[in-house]
């Protein structure tokens, strides 16, 4: 997987997060998804944040549906 340098992530659109727009986390746990490394490794610190109870149902959903459609699965 490519590391992001911070700069890097931070010029990212919105549209290539997992958690757009959702002010409550910091930039480091909005889950980049440019490409399907980062998709897939989002899904598993997902995971991990679920089931540590830190995250709602709906970003569950949302970073799961997000991770998929950039791993090309319905």
């Amino acid at each position: 997987m490519s590391k992001l340098e911070s700069e890097d992530r931070e010029t990212l659109p919105e549209r290539k997060f997992a958690l757009p727009g959702e002010r409550k986390y910091p930039i480091e746990d909005k889950y980049p998804i440019e490409d399907k490394t980062h998709a897939r490794n989002a899904k598993a610190r997902e995971a991990q944040q679920d089931e540590r109870g830190n995250l709602s149902a709906a970003d569950h959903r949302r970073v799961y549906a997000r991770g998929d459609t950039v791993l090309g699965k319905e």
